[in-house]
């Protein structure tokens, strides 16, 4: 009996701690400093792991390690330039040997497979996961890696679920009875607290360290928002600023849950990116995502982990800090078309936060490729064949 009693005496000091100090003032959007405390400390110490690795390893490895080299060197020169030396001006055998190279290229490695794959960073941030290109460890750097280890699985991990299971299931609980209501701006009014309440809590059982820019340019309700796609939680993150609806979003049960928690938000639409050439609009809000990999990486490459295994990866980082920036609405222009307008907002987001901005969405890492990407090379080089395309190429 005296077992069970420290049991749910632990327990209970445990859930009063967490309620207290964490889930109260989440819940009001309020901070009573510890998060910042925790975010000073986790600096200087990532700080003195990165002094301490330099000054243990020569200087050329550091260099190296800071820039993310691919298996293969590319030639990235055009179709033009690639085949002035293989042939002349009318088609021979030997253009075989170019589109053989670049075929060689996209099997070894893709362009599209290396942009579902997190970057490496400059310098470690004490998590083994990431400890590929920093093999120095000195005896003081080893354990504050070990204290790393017990602290983020003995103490934060658990903090985490906790806050995770409790912000889940009122989210679940608190949804399902504002949806038995009938319609009224009481019923709106009751959604959009139980979400913005919610979603808070399990933001912070990330240990979620958001930066909203330029809030007057916060989407509206009824409005629809475009934006990046970099996991799941994209969606908690901007919920804890606004209520959003999600209008598709293909990674299967978990999301299927989650449209069906969000389900009653209906003041702002929240398209992905990756998905919103399939929707036709002529007014858009757009906000753009920059998640901070130095503390944790929010990528979820879902080829390479299930949603388990992403999950347990988050809640075992340092914390999860993230960028988001408001942007200014976008109307579509007189004689763009949608796919052009489209090109047009991913351009502006990619731009704003940082990103590199490509041809092709990221339906095609489980997709085939289109035959229009097919196409536009087939039509490049019968260009060059019938002698209208590009300029022609002289040989020396």
């Amino acid at each position: 009996m005296e077992g069970a009693d420290l049991a749910m005496k632990l327990l209970s000091t445990w859930l009063t701690l967490v309620i207290g100090l964490i889930l109260l003032p989440s819940a009001f959007g309020l901070s009573i400093g510890i998060s910042e405390i925790y975010m000073k400390i986790l600096v200087k110490t990532l700080e003195w792991a990165t002094l301490r690795i330099e000054k243990g390893a020569p200087k050329e490895s550091v260099l190296k390690n800071s820039a993310s080299v691919g298996i293969i060197q590319r030639d990235e020169s055009p179709m033009e330039k690639g085949l002035s030396g293989l042939r002349g001006r009318d088609f021979e055998l030997s253009d075989v040997f170019y589109f053989s190279k670049k075929g060689l290229e996209a099997i070894v490695e893709d362009e599209v497979t290396q942009r579902f794959s997190s970057e490496e960073l400059v310098s470690w941030n004490l998590l083994t996961r990431t400890n590929v290109n920093f093999q120095y460890i000195s005896p003081k750097l080893t354990m504050v890696w070990v204290l790393g280890v017990l602290i983020r699985y003995c103490f934060l991990l658990p903090l985490r679920v906790t806050l995770a299971f409790i912000g889940i299931s009122l989210l679940i609980i608190g949804t399902t009875l504002v949806g038995q209501l009938p319609d009224s701006s009481l019923k709106s009014w009751l959604s959009e607290l139980v979400h913005l309440t919610c979603c808070r809590i399990c933001v912070r059982s990330l240990s979620g360290t958001i930066h909203y820019h330029n809030k007057q340019y916060r989407p509206q309700k009824g409005g629809i928002c475009v934006a990046n796609h970099t996991s799941p939680i994209d969606v908690l993150i901007l919920t804890t600023d606004g209520c959003y609806a999600m209008v598709r979003f293909d990674v299967g049960l978990v999301v299927f849950i989650l449209r069906a928690l969000f389900m009653f938000c209906l003041q702002v639409w929240f398209a992905l990116l990756a998905m919103w050439d399939r929707v036709l609009f002529t007014f858009c809000s757009t906000v753009a995502f920059l998640y901070n990999p130095q503390f944790g990486d929010a990528f979820w490459n879902s080829s390479k982990y299930n949603m388990v295994s992403y999950l347990l990866r988050i809640m075992t980082s340092w914390a999860i800090v993230c960028d988001v920036w408001y942007m200014p609405p976008m109307t579509r222009e007189e004689g763009e078309d949608a796919v052009q307008f489209a090109n047009r907002v991913k351009s502006a987001i990619a731009v704003q936060g940082g990103l590199t901005e490509l041809p092709w969405d990221g339906g095609l890492k489980r997709a085939k490729v289109k035959d229009t990407f097919k196409e536009e090379q087939q039509k490049n080089y019968s260009k060059m064949i019938v002698g209208n395309g590009s300029p022609n190429l002289e040989l020396d």
